[in-house]
């Protein structure tokens, strides 16, 4: 189809996921002269396309946003193509291993395709959770949009000196970032639970632990319900109850864990999960199986995905780390 990439039967390397991990796993096969297949939703479903700024990327002293680095990676993916098909919208929907390495099922221009390659690389993230207000999840976008609210404190704690800070969420994971935020100097720190209990899940211990250490550090505990937010022309956080009540912060924080693992694939190849639901793997980020945790022969989890801390360059490094070794081990 004229315009369109044309899939070959076969490849060294099948990439599931083309963010950030996904795209520099297609781009160093070939530059190690392999072939590679990148199946990828869109670049709007990377975690970073949304960010304003990131100030944490090597050669951008100003910062860059999470679109515009995705656009370069995309760039240099493209410029390789006679080595790496990259096809998008396209989404994954099963794999299993075969006797020649790895076979993909997945669905492009609304027709089901098979891919087969040698060894597979599972970048396919994870999804924050957002905040439902009204049972929408669009009401906060625009304040995350402008950077108003944030999501990661190791990507964007260093912004939150000497200010006014909102950290929506009412689990164990919430409250530890409220009290991780504390390192970086800002103002005040609330914690908004948005009507919900309070550390429901976590046992008794931790509970009481958590609480005394917010109470240690001075955060107000907020419970009524989300109704609103506002403020978004002063390039503020002001926040609307459902008891009538307002308030107004500097920075939001959403705190409130992951919505989606996309567990299904690695799961359904025998992966092993550790106990936040990320895919083991070694320091080769080869999947580690369930039953012996010993690595999946040609199966690698980049990214997010993988156990792990979930930045940018990281991500670029398990990608190097992954290719790297199926050059050395398999091909």
């Amino acid at each position: 189809m004229p315009g369109f990439p044309r899939l070959k039967e076969s490849y060294d390397f099948v990439v599931l996921g083309a963010g950030h991990a996904g795209l520099q796993a297609g781009l160093k096969a070939a530059l190690l002269g392999y072939t590679a297949l990148l199946i990828d939703r869109g670049p709007k479903y990377s975690r970073s396309y949304y960010a304003p700024r990131l100030d944490n990327i090597p050669g951008f002293p100003e910062g860059i946003s999470g679109h515009a680095l995705l656009d370069r990676q995309i760039a240099q993916v493209r410029a390789v193509e006679e080595k790496v098909t990259y096809i998008t919208p396209a989404r994954a929907h099963s794999a299993r291993r075969i006797d020649t390495g790895y076979e993909v099922t997945f669905e492009w221009l609304k027709q089901r395709h098979v891919a087969r390659g040698r060894a597979l690389i599972l970048a396919l993230g994870v999804v924050d959770r957002i905040p439902e207000v009204g049972g929408k999840i669009d009401p906060i976008f625009p304040w995350a949009n402008f950077g108003i609210v944030d999501f990661c404190v190791l990507c964007d704690g260093h912004t939150l000196g000497g200010t006014s800070v909102a950290v929506i969420g009412d689990e164990a994971f919430a409250a530890r970032t409220a009290l991780d935020l504390g390192h970086f100097g800002p103002r005040s720190v609330e914690l908004l639970l948005h009507g919900r209990p309070f550390l429901e899940s976590s046992p008794p211990e931790e509970r009481a632990a958590l609480r005394s250490a917010l109470a240690e550090h001075a955060i107000p505990i907020v419970e009524p319900t989300i109704v609103g937010f506002d403020e978004i022309r002063e390039k503020r956080f002001g926040v609307r109850f459902a008891d009538g009540s307002h308030r107004s912060y500097d920075k939001g924080f959403s705190a409130l864990g992951w919505y989606d693992m996309h567990e299904a694939i690695p799961r359904s190849l025998g992966c092993a999960f550790d106990p936040d639901g990320y895919v083991v793997t070694d320091e080769d980020c080869r999947a580690l199986s369930t039953e012996n945790a010993e690595p999946i022969p040609g199966l690698y989890c980049i990214g997010d995905l993988r156990n792990g801390w979930n930045q940018i360059p990281d991500a670029w490094a398990t990608a190097e780390r992954a290719v790297i070794h199926a050059y050395a081990e398999y091909f």
